[in-house]
């Protein structure tokens, strides 16, 4: 069974510059707290010829020391993906990029998100006759680029975009350019940098433009086409602008960003600050110490702190030598596992009333085991506050959060949430002040597993399709074990 929740994915692309693969390989380091189930490069030589190497693990066990698969891969344009199994099961066939070859010649693809009507267009396609390799929804935008009838039209890509519904980033490397685009809701950040040297790469977050020391330009627009190729910077529209209202996914905010990106016009790391002091705000204690969940709850427990005046610490030490999310075939593993990542800072927390301050709770198993364990530790009270609303309703965009009925807060109330934490108190962030965090106007971003009000309207024969596949995949990944 699968921890708490799972991000999406992360890509990077650039164009132009004869160090693009190495660089590639920094952005997709910069983007592993995206994915770290698989990971993959692909690239294409001056003569038009692409190639790619993926791999299960993280971006360093794909890419190890000494193998030389950069160098092999060397070449002027790339694209690079990091994976988390959203859609499809963890297995090597759903690494990307995907490389196809059809009758316009190669395209390499790399997707960052969930389409929602993915299961109808395959089963369409399969009826006559279409052969999938994998089981990932990113597959079959390969089939729809390839369709005769879509070849034809002035825009390929642009047509093709519009049979897609759902949340998707995408880069496209084909012989000649490289093309990214972003769904028209504007679901999953996208944005684009450029490095010193003047060539252009595009990132899922900012972050992985400051490894290379590259600039953050803007983000891609919701709707957008752009294009890398010899000519620079290029951009066309597959929906009229301005004619969809954005559904900016605030969970990247809450949770799933790092704190150096901007995404969505707002740095992540301020956003979260904010959303402490909302927090503090809605739901204040008197306690003796203010301690995040690291890493994600670092940044509103600090805007917790600063606002009602309590002392901040760290009364929990995180071991990065252990992933965000594990699969372990029992429930004792898995706390187990837990008190392997999360120590407790015995001296920090002792005879002290805590607040502790968390990005999101799911199932809530895990939470339970980490306050059991500063209990032993000897805080007196413990005050669990979480800085964002109790999530209630699955994602279909992207995020692979457990069943409905696994959902913590979707068949509990406050009292019995706060006695299965086995906490003195529990505050969760009203929806409302959620979003008055955030820059832009509250009806631009979707906050459906909070509220059921979903912005992309999903079908109940996609519904049934997707929640079908996604038990199959749960189901393939424990027999993995």
């Amino acid at each position: 069974m699968v921890f708490e929740k799972k991000e999406e994915c992360g890509i990077f692309g650039m164009y132009g510059d004869p160090e693009s693969v190495q660089k590639t390989y920094l952005g997709l380091y910069s983007l592993q707290h995206r994915g770290q189930e698989s990971a993959g490069i692909a690239s294409c030589s001056e003569d038009g010829n692409i190639q790619c190497y993926t791999g299960m693990g993280t971006v360093a066990r794909v890419f190890r020391r000494g193998s030389d698969i950069l160098g092999r891969l060397a070449n002027p344009m790339a694209i690079g993906h990091v994976r988390y199994s959203t859609s499809g099961s963890s297995k090597a066939m759903n690494s990307q990029p995907f490389v196809t070859e059809y009758s316009r010649g190669q395209v390499a693809v790399a997707h960052n998100g969930n389409l929602i009507n993915a299961p109808l267009l395959r089963d369409e396609y399969e009826a006559y006759g279409s052969i999938f390799k994998t089981t990932s929804d990113t597959e079959i935008i390969s089939h729809l680029l390839a369709k005769p009838s879509h070849i034809t039209k002035p825009d390929t890509l642009g047509h093709v975009l519009n049979h897609l519904q759902g949340a998707y980033c995408l880069l496209f490397l084909f012989p000649d350019r490289i093309e990214a685009a972003r769904d028209p809701y504007g679901i999953r950040p996208l944005c684009v940098g450029q490095t010193p040297e003047g060539y252009y790469c595009v990132a899922s977050e900012s972050c992985a433009f400051d490894a290379m020391g590259a600039k953050f330009v803007r983000e891609v627009e919701p709707g957008e086409i752009v294009t890398l190729d010899k000519n620079g910077l290029g951009s066309r529209f597959f929906v009229k602008p301005g004619t969809v209202t954005p559904a900016h996914c605030i969970f990247e905010h809450v949770y799933f960003s790092k704190q150096n990106s901007n995404i969505f016009g707002q740095n992540v790391h301020g956003f979260r600050k904010r959303l402490g002091r909302q927090l503090a705000k809605e739901h204040p204690v008197e306690a003796d110490i203010v301690i995040p969940i690291p890493d994600s709850g670092t940044s509103s427990a600090l805007g917790y702190a600063k606002q009602s005046g309590i002392h901040f610490d760290m009364g929990f030490v995180r071991s990065h030598y252990i992933g965000r999310t594990f699969i372990s075939p029992s429930q004792s593993m898995r706390e187990l596992q837990v008190n392997l990542k999360l120590a407790v800072i015995k001296e920090v927390v002792q005879d002290k009333r805590v607040v502790v301050v968390d990005d999101s709770i799911v199932r809530g198993t895990t939470t339970r085991g980490k306050m059991r364990a500063l209990r032993e530790a000897g805080a007196k009270e413990i005050h669990m506050r979480v800085s964002c609303p109790p999530i209630r309703y699955p994602c279909f965009y992207g995020v692979d959060f457990p069943t409905k009925e696994e959902l913590l807060a979707n068949n509990k109330d406050m009292a019995q949430i706060k006695n299965f934490l086995e906490v003195d108190s529990i505050g969760y962030m009203s929806i409302d002040g959620m979003l008055d965090c955030a820059d832009k106007p509250n009806d631009h971003y979707c906050a459906a597993c909070w509220s059921g009000k979903y912005r992309i309207p999903v079908d109940v024969r996609m519904n049934k399709f997707a929640m079908e596949r996604h038990q199959m995949n749960l189901f393939d990944e424990v027999e993995e074990l």
